[in-house]
């Protein structure tokens, strides 16, 4: 949106207000010189028509507007001058008072981090095994990625089509925990580029096909596996000789039945002719480093059932998860390491 909005349209805005109040200013100003007209005999004369007629003999007066109305109409003027004098609201301009959205927003974001930046600082000292053991930072955790990655990653984390399964092993970049705490601080770029002109006509690409689903023992073609493993080779460098990835580049094992769109023949034919392309936002910037400990931690764990001990305080992990909500008001992913 900063594209759209510049100091032309702050002087624009503030233009388009002035000109607007000043409007209902003259506009009021005008009709309060229209006077009921009276008689020779000082008897208020019949009331003007618009000239509108309904059912015959309903017509619309054009009478004076009153004057009470006319008065609190004034006043509505008169507040708004001072409002946009105290307050925002004539572009960029602050107010007398200097109050913006942003400076509140950043003095509750920096009261949070007071109330509760010692708790993630304590946490943030820890390591990640020892951070997921503790039932006050598995709660915090949970709230962390209720905010941040449920949205893809569902509540449940067992994630959807394109979307990662975050509670086994299956792990693209590994699952150390070191691993997957600098996997949501500096998000991950999974390119599967497009293989079917590499590798032949569409019989070639189904034969590839057949083959990478015969080396999970999922349902395939014997005969056309057969065909289709010399042309795999082009596939090795990524996913290695035997098929069961490179976990330095993301490339998957492809000898489980684990699949991130789907294991049927059509879609592993349609990855080959197209590629894949998963982007998982870095949330360091967003988050920051102590509560990317504690999402990470609660990442781990989901995989490690990890022991419990410790107290939780319910009232400071819930007010905790709202101060990681004010920060984080857009859709966010965390992808599977």
């Amino acid at each position: 949106m900063a594209d759209f909005f510049n100091e032309g349209w702050s002087i624009a805005i503030a233009i388009v207000t002035a000109i607007s109040i000043l409007g209902c200013g003259l506009l009021l100003w005008s009709q309060s010189k229209v006077r009921v007209k009276l008689g020779q005999d000082g008897k208020p004369l019949p009331a003007e028509t618009t000239g509108h007629v309904w059912d015959g003999n309903l017509c619309e007066n054009n009478n004076p507007l009153p004057r009470w109305w006319m008065g609190l109409f004034y006043l509505t003027i008169v507040f708004g001058v001072v409002y946009l004098a105290l307050y925002p609201g004539m572009g960029s301009r602050q107010g007398v008072f200097g109050w913006s959205q942003v400076s509140e927003y950043q003095a509750e974001v920096a009261a949070g981090e007071k109330q509760y930046g010692p708790l993630f600082d304590k946490y943030l000292a820890m390591d990640i095994p020892t951070v997921a053991k503790d039932p006050q930072a598995r709660e915090i955790g949970q709230r962390l990625f209720l905010n941040s990655c449920a949205q893809c990653h569902g509540s449940d984390a067992q994630g959807s089509k394109g979307f990662p399964n975050l509670t086994d092993k299956d792990w693209l970049y590994g699952g150390a925990p070191e691993t997957i705490e600098t996997t949501i601080l500096e998000g991950r770029h999974g390119q599967m580029p497009p293989m079917g002109a590499a590798v032949g006509s569409d019989d070639d690409v189904r034969n590839v096909a057949n083959y990478v689903l015969s080396l999970s023992n999922s349902s395939h073609d014997p005969i056309k596996a057969v065909l289709g493993k010399p042309k795999f080779m082009m596939c090795a460098a990524c996913h290695g000789a035997d098929g069961k990835g490179n976990q330095a580049i993301g490339a998957p094992n492809l000898t489980d039945k684990i699949w991130l769109y789907g294991g049927g023949i059509n879609t592993v034919m349609e990855t080959i002719n197209k590629g894949r392309a998963n982007q998982m936002p870095a949330h360091k910037g967003l988050l920051g480093k102590a509560k990317v400990h504690l999402l990470a931690a609660y990442v781990w764990g989901l995989s490690n059932n990890p022991t419990s001990g410790g107290q939780i305080s319910a009232s400071d992990a819930g007010a905790v998860g709202l101060l990681a909500n004010a920060e984080n008001n857009r859709n966010t992913t965390v992808d599977k390491q």
